[in-house]
């Protein structure tokens, strides 16, 4: 797509992390908005929600599935059969929290991370638990994690941090979240979009208010008492 000129150039996240084909085929686009939402790698398909005509149990999900759907007893239960499931990587290097994070299901971000699931991992094109969650606009798991020593500068194949993918999906609360515990602005993208220009070229101007209170308070002259 190439909509408008300054979205021609916003790289994004690896289109199959946000794919909604069946195949999750890799479709590496040049920017268009579309390449920049929220993941949809976990499609329904996937998560377990696919319309058949037996409706898939509990029993026959994958912990990967109970993750993204919010299934803390279900997850527990497997765990409790085989510890390794919590670090388990499917086949493009996503972790059970990873799932659970990029739907927005906290209740099972925090129960693995209590059970100590590394929110540090990365899959196999970089995207971690804290993009996924900021992409999606999941503030509170964002804040979980960063309790949790992430790196809140971390970023994928295409060099989309968490904050420039919060900016992207217009996420104010994650924005503010991530910008709260130092991530950097001055990160750009592979294509060279900074979080501010991303915001300018897309139009958000809550979140470019934000990001310009949060220069002001950054660079305030830090008043002495006399």
């Amino acid at each position: 797509m190439e909509d408008t000129a300054n979205d021609q150039n916003i790289q994004t996240v690896n289109d199959s992390t946000y794919s909604h084909g069946d195949d999750m085929a890799h479709e590496n686009s040049d920017t268009d908005e579309e390449s920049f939402k929220r993941p949809a790698t976990l499609t329904n398909k996937q998560r377990g929600n696919e319309v058949t005509v037996r409706p898939a149990t509990l029993d026959s999900l994958s912990i990967h599935q109970l993750a993204a759907q919010g299934e803390v007893s279900q997850v527990a239960a497997q765990l409790s059969k085989d510890a390794s499931l919590l670090s388990k990587q499917d086949e493009r290097g996503f972790t059970p929290l990873m799932w659970a994070a990029a739907f927005g299901e906290k209740a099972v971000v925090d129960f693995l991370l209590e059970k100590g699931a590394d929110p540090t991992t990365v899959a196999r094109e970089r995207e971690s638990a804290l993009t996924l969650a900021s992409s999606g606009g999941y503030a509170d798991i964002v804040e979980s994690l960063l309790k949790h020593g992430v790196d809140i500068n971390t970023y994928d194949w295409n060099g989309g941090t968490p904050l420039l993918y919060a900016v992207r999906g217009n996420h104010i609360k994650c924005v503010q979240a991530l910008l709260a515990q130092g991530a950097d602005m001055t990160i750009e993208s592979d294509s060279g979009y900074s979080p501010m220009a991303l915001a300018v070229a897309l139009g958000h101007k809550k979140i470019q208010k934000v990001l310009e209170n949060h220069i002001l308070k950054l660079y305030r002259p830090t008043q002495t008492s006399t």
